[in-house]
């Protein structure tokens, strides 16, 4: 009789703002990347929405700690603490008298330093991972999105996230051509803060920012279908006193259009490096677009029409990575582009 029933295999999508983790095709997880700590024990007192709850309100003996940066962990022991309250949440639905062994694939990031791959590894494994593997995000995305990512065909993945923007060509397998650039979905937040700054002269937090992001998040002057304008509510950076205003969409597509044409130049960075027989490939079958800043408004269009190629965005496309990773995890023997 073997021990199967001791081994628990886990997917983890480990995201500079979600963390979505699958177990046997299902999603078991998906909270906030965040942790709340008592500052007197060091201890965690919350993970996931109830830590999002507490930030930017917490109190002097608190403090709320987002561990990944840029999509890689920026606070070690936050991190340690994060992964190992997830899986302990997770567990806690099961009935076993044993410490199940836990086999994990782990999703990161395509531009990560050797330094930042241990500090995913060694944070999985002091967190009970017992067998880890790694996965580079635009080979998970591709595989959520439902590519055959191993054949001698040239797909382009730019998965959009939280911390950075991953680019890549995929083929046989492999990452051909790749660029992770730090502008995603944090920068975007930093930018309507700004805005409201400057041209409202409002104080507003990252919750309100990303809020409005999300109800008015645009990229392009002229939608067919256009989103309610946003009224907000905050101090006034002088005089402190209460400042009533309304966002519309072409407020946000305005104050974005920098940073979305960054990663435009890193799309065309990336296809400049790419050998002509993917390059053809490509444009037949055109660039997927995948992660949560894909679901800015009028993206696909705007890009499609600066490199004149079509972009698709993924069904689903914030657990995009989290499907692949869990895919990965089915077939960690026949997948050459898995790490241990």
């Amino acid at each position: 009789m073997g021990f199967s029933f001791l081994t628990q295999e886990l997917a983890i999508d480990l995201g500079t703002a979600n963390t979505v983790i699958f177990q046997n095709d299902q999603i078991i997880l998906d909270e906030p990347s965040i942790v709340a700590i008592d500052n007197a024990t060091g201890k965690a007192i919350a993970l996931g929405q109830k830590a999002k709850k507490m930030q930017e309100r917490e109190n002097p003996g608190i403090k709320t700690i987002r561990p990944l940066k840029d999509g890689v962990i920026a606070d070690f022991n936050a991190a340690e603490m994060m992964i190992r309250g997830f899986i302990k949440q997770v567990n806690s639905k099961r009935r076993s008298l044993f410490t199940p062994n836990i086999k994990m694939v782990v999703g990161i990031p395509s531009g990560s330093t050797e330094v930042e791959i241990r500090a995913v590894r060694d944070s999985s494994e002091h967190a009970g991972g017992r067998d880890v593997y790694l996965i580079f995000e635009p080979m998970a995305s591709a595989l959520g999105i439902g590519l055959d990512v191993e054949a001698p065909k040239g797909n382009m993945v730019v998965d959009i996230g939280g911390g950075t923007t991953e680019i890549a060509v995929i083929s046989l397998g492999g990452i051909v051509v790749q660029d992770s650039i730090k502008v995603a979905g944090d920068v975007f937040t930093n930018d309507i803060q700004q805005y409201l700054r400057q041209q409202h002269n409002i104080r507003v937090g990252q919750i309100t920012a990303e809020k409005i992001k999300i109800a008015v998040g645009a990229v392009i002057p002229e939608l067919e279908e256009e989103p309610e304008p946003y009224k907000i509510t905050g101090p006034n950076l002088m005089t402190a006193h209460p400042v009533h205003a309304t966002i519309d969409y072409r407020e946000i597509a305005h104050c974005l259009d920098k940073s979305v044409a960054r990663i435009e130049s890193g799309i065309l960075h990336v296809l400049e490096q790419t050998p002509p027989e993917l390059y053809s490939d490509i444009v037949e079958n055109g660039i997927h677009l995948a992660g949560g800043g894909s679901l800015l408004r009028g993206l696909a269009t705007r890009l499609s029409e600066k490199v004149n190629i079509p972009f698709h965005v993924a069904e689903d496309p914030l657990r995009a990575v989290a499907r692949g990773t869990c895919l990965a995890l089915k077939n960690t023997d026949n997948y050459s582009f898995l790490m241990r």
